[in-house]
């Protein structure tokens, strides 16, 4: 299906759910309870998501943000709330029936916020041609929107270009378990339904790579459901546009402190728990950002640690027994690559089967945050317990 046509497909649907107030395709976990304190109805109605990537603690006072495919505006009014009178906020969307609601309702929500004047402006714009000025944004989010653009490269690469140096973004969408067939992709219906512009985790990452981000980390996920045996579950990520300039520092080594046996950032270096590794000063400002500095002490001397450090974590595996169920892990970040204390390799992307065993490890706290977890059996599996353990190839 030509491009043209998949998104002037998408750009009417939304229009007439904006028109109708039909329901749209992805989860929501708003709080609407707070929302209506300052947001007009006719905005809660029409607003469609697969997160909340404004209202996760990721809007700080005075910052310019960025909403790709803002709709009724829903994400940008909470944005004008968390960054105050002072900050500034920039919706662009393609549809002129959502333009025309979230335009309208602009001032009613900075009166209902006392602001003197609104602090939103709404552009019309394309999400892989954003009518924004180059390095200009702290923050980009965007809300199951960039899954519906057929040249997600191009957004990914628009969001490099408008982000500031040590500016980043965070974003909610739907991705896939696996390649989304043809049959699925000229499907123009299941576009309008997050589902046939959905990408793998693995390539929708790479995308966010290629443009220029770094440290990207999954900050929640959850399943949403799934279509002859493709699993289409809902992400957000954050990730950054590293400031051009390494910071003066006298740190020369990492030690990784766990609970990863080893890991591999997303520039291609290794290193292994409890091993002083040289780091080079781009390397450096890489590991100082959130969540990856938490996973490592950085040194001016070479550091080690043992397992008798109090700054050594590990989560090891039960000696027992345990039971397939169908569940599978997805590593989301800040890494590329990842190995727990049970020979799992995990590639950033790519579902690896586990067992029950392992579920547990990776449901503790210093893993959870790294992984998504789907599950692909299509019923509650029985089966007897088996014994786990490398040599014989269980997980």
């Amino acid at each position: 299906m030509p491009i043209d046509e998949i998104t002037q497909k998408v750009n009417d649907r939304y229009a007439r759910a904006a028109s109708t107030g039909e329901q749209m395709c992805c989860p929501t976990s708003y709080d609407m309870a707070n929302l209506k304190s300052f947001i007009p109805e006719e905005v809660l109605k029409i607003s469609y998501g697969c997160g909340t990537p404004a209202g996760l603690q990721t809007v700080s006072p005075g910052e310019a943000v960025l909403d790709i495919g803002s709709g009724g505006g829903i994400d940008c009014f909470e944005a004008s709330r968390l960054v105050g009178p002072t900050g500034h906020v920039i919706g662009i969307d393609m549809t002129d029936t959502m333009l025309a609601i979230a335009r309208k309702n602009a001032p009613i929500v900075a009166a209902n916020l006392g602001y003197p004047t609104s602090n939103i402006e709404f552009r019309k714009g394309m999400a892989d041609a954003m009518p924004v000025a180059d390095n200009t944004i702290d923050l980009i989010i965007s809300n199951c929107v960039i899954n519906l653009a057929p040249d997600k490269r191009k957004v990914f690469g628009e969001m490099f270009r408008v982000a500031k140096p040590g500016g980043r973004f965070t974003i909610s969408d739907i991705v896939a378990d696996q390649p989304v067939p043809q049959y699925l992709v000229h499907d123009s219906d299941k576009w309008g339904d997050c589902l046939s512009g959905a990408l793998t985790l693995t390539d929708y990452i790479a995308g966010m790579v290629g443009a220029g981000f770094l440290g990207i980390h999954l900050i929640k996920s959850s399943p949403w459901q799934a279509i002859d045996g493709i699993h289409f579950f809902s992400v957000t990520l954050t990730g950054y546009k590293l400031p051009t300039e390494a910071p003066q520092s006298t740190v020369h080594f990492a030690t990784l402190r766990g609970p990863f046996s080893r890991v591999v950032d997303e520039l291609g270096t290794t290193y292994l728990r409890g091993i002083a590794q040289p780091v080079t000063p781009n390397t450096l400002r890489l590991l100082s950002q959130a969540p990856l500095i938490s996973h490592f002490l950085l040194s001016s001397d070479p550091l080690s640690l043992d397992r008798t450090d109090d700054r050594w974590t590990a989560v090891y595996p039960a000696d027992a027994p345990c039971h397939w169920r169908g569940h599978f892990a997805l590593l989301a970040g800040p890494f590329i690559e990842a190995a727990d204390d049970d020979h799992h390799v995990y590639r950033r992307g790519e579902p690896l089967e586990i067992c029950s065993k392992t579920l547990t490890v990776l449901e503790a706290d210093g893993y959870a945050p790294h992984f998504a977890i789907i599950n692909r059996a299509g019923k509650q599996v029985g089966g007897d317990a088996v014994t786990c353990s490398p040599a014989e190839g269980c997980c």
